[in-house]
Parts: C-alpha cells; structure tokens; sequence
C-alpha cells in the first residue's frame, strides 16, 4: 500500500514486526524505505486495527510467541531486521517492576529465539527507560549477556519523542549489531536526522492555535470528549483546582509536590489519571502533551479554561500515526480499544529516524 512518507532510503532490508500492536515500527520503518515480511501480535483487537491499516496479504503472522515453533520461525526465509517494542509493563516505574518474574517480561527471550533462528543482521528493540536500571542495572546487563551469547553487539540511547511529535515521551532504543556483518553505528540520533520535526507537525487540541484549520486544530468541543466545566470540577473526584480570575489567567491542577500544585495555562495538557495517587496526580505538559497511557487519562486546557479529555484521534495524533491509519482502525474497534492501542504505540517519526541508519 502507499506509504504518506516519502520513501528516501537507497536500501530496503525486509524485517518482521514483533509485539507489532497497530504498527508503529512499520509505519517507521516502510518510512524509511525497508519492507515488512510478518508481524506478530497477541492481543486480537490490535491485530484487528493492524489488519485493517496494512495489507498483511500473503505475510507471515503470528499470535502468541510461546505457540509458535522453531520450524516455523525457520519458515518465515531471511530476515535482516527483528523489530519491536517488547512489553515494558514488567520495567516500568509506573508498574510493579516485576522484571523477569513478570511472565511479559520473559517475552524478551522469544525474541532472543527468533533472532537464534533467522540471524538478522539488526536487532532493534524498544523499551522505558527504566529498563536501563531496573534491579540495578541486573535485568539490563542480563539482556545485554542474551544477546552477546547469540552473536550481537549492543548499542542503545534514550530518545524523547518530544523532538519528532507534541508528546514528552522517554523510550530506550536498542540496536543489536550481529557479529561479522558489516552494519553501522546508529547512536547518538540528533534531530535533524529526523525525517520530520514536531515543529512542523501539526498541533492538536489546542496545544497551538492554527487558525482554521480542521486537521489536527480543534475549535470546538462540540461533539467531541466531555468537557469538564469550571463550575464542576472542583467537586470532581479527579482533584482539579481551577481558578480562572483575569488577573491570574491560569488553572491549578493539585500535584503529589512539596508545592501542592502545578499551574496550567490554555495549551497545557493535564493528565487526569490516578485521582488518588500520591506520586502520579494531575501532572501538567507545560505546551505538549505528557506520556500517552492506555485510556482517558489526558486532557488539554483550552482558551476558556475548560478542561476537555482528548479525543482517541488526538491519542493517535500525538503518536505521529497518520489520521487515515485511524479511520481505517476506528471501523473495526472501541473507543476503549483505540485509547488503548494509542497509548501503547511508539511514535513512527523516531523509528524512521533510526531505520534510515539501518543501511
């Protein structure tokens, strides 16, 4: 299918998308002028929304890692890319940080077993930051041991999405490099290698007015996510202080801070997650949006001070996922489950940045 990128890259390496969720390595990638041969994903409405985004026509495609044998894997022929976002849920600080006591958490070794198995000449794997340290940095120098002992070199970088789209997102990225090829360093990612900058990307939810325009600018909440009003929110259970006198011109959103509270002007975003949370409450995106989750947490503060959830499309919007990907998604699934997929995406404007040094 065509591509709403330019294709630029003088070389096409063929990788299969693992943990591929509705393909925001794929976008990525097929940005960057590579070729995608199979995915796998577990979870059906995912593969529902991927299935209707791409043609998977004639593509390998898998579900659940642990059921798919060696000799299939062998099946799949030459691979010179494994890509994927492996489940984070097992490192993150905003989980329990069960590591590899957490069964998503070993599914990192079945990545291991493809790679044992196809001998693609690049590995490249995404997770939180937090991986980086998880048990002091045991759980990170246990991955890095799998992969020398299978024949990869590892490198890695922390990048914030924030310098491709309107979304402060910290991920690690690793890039494994098989012994005796002849691949590239990738590190350090500066920003202009980016294909597009977030500066040029449009805004949505009023983090920038636009003027009139109806892609991405929006003017009206008619029709759209509930708005939280100022004369309800401070009884709502989702802790929002506003206070809106034409001196102050600004909203105070409680915090988990010495200081009680942070302070929110129109464009901000408001995350409304966790009402009663000590350390996560109502953290504002001072001009972009905060980390995308997997529900309704996110909201914008708009010119009247209002305070309005944003939209699924918005979600998808603030990963760099194109709105055409979105349409054909959204006819084939929930809301609930398009809150879901956008939060647990990765942004394609970071992943065509580094698959451009894939060569």
């Amino acid at each position: 299918m065509a591509s709403i990128y330019e294709i630029r890259s003088e070389l096409t390496l063929d990788f299969i998308d693992l943990f591929a969720g509705v393909g925001g390595f794929r976008h990525g990638l097929t940005a960057a002028g590579h070729k995608c041969k199979g995915f796998v994903e577990i979870d059906k409405f995912a593969r529902k929304s991927y299935k209707a985004i791409f043609n998977t026509e004639g593509e390998f495609e898998g579900h659940d890692f642990t059921a798919i044998s060696d000799d299939t894997i062998r099946g799949i022929g030459s691979i010179d890319i494994i890509a994927g976002g492996f489940p984070c849920q097992a490192f993150s600080v905003a989980g329990k940080q069960g590591g590899f006591n957490d069964t998503r958490g070993t599914l990192f070794f079945e990545i291991m077993r493809f790679a044992s198995i196809l001998r693609p000449r690049y590995l490249f794997l995404e997770n939180v930051p937090n991986l980086l340290n998880h048990d002091r940095g045991n759980t990170f120098e246990t991955l890095l041991r799998a992969m020398a002992e299978i024949g990869y070199d590892a490198e890695w970088d922390c990048i914030n999405s924030k310098a491709y789209v309107p979304q402060n997102r910290e991920r690690v990225f690793i890039i494994g490099h098989l012994r005796g090829e002849r691949t590239r360093k990738v590190f350090p990612i500066r920003e202009n290698d980016a294909a597009i900058s977030h500066k040029r990307i449009e805004k949505v939810g009023n983090i920038r007015k636009l003027g009139r325009s109806q892609s991405g600018d929006v003017v009206s909440t008619n029709g759209l996510a509930p708005t939280l009003c100022s004369t309800t929110t401070q009884k709502d259970p989702l802790k929002i202080v506003v206070r809106n006198e034409q001196k102050e011109q600004k909203i105070k959103v409680r915090e988990a801070t010495k200081k009680g509270y942070a302070e929110a002007v129109p464009g901000d975003s408001v995350n409304l997650s966790h009402p009663n949370s000590k350390t996560r409450r109502g953290r504002v995106g001072s001009q972009l949006a905060n980390t995308l989750l997997t529900g309704e947490e996110q909201a914008v503060v708009e010119n009247d001070f209002r305070v309005r959830r944003l939209t699924p499309r918005e979600c998808w919007r603030l990963q760099g996922m194109p709105d055409w990907a979105f349409d054909r998604a959204s006819k084939v699934n929930s809301n609930s489950q398009l809150y879901k997929q956008g939060g647990n995406g990765v942004p394609p404007h970071v992943i065509e940045a580094i698959g451009r040094k894939l060569v």
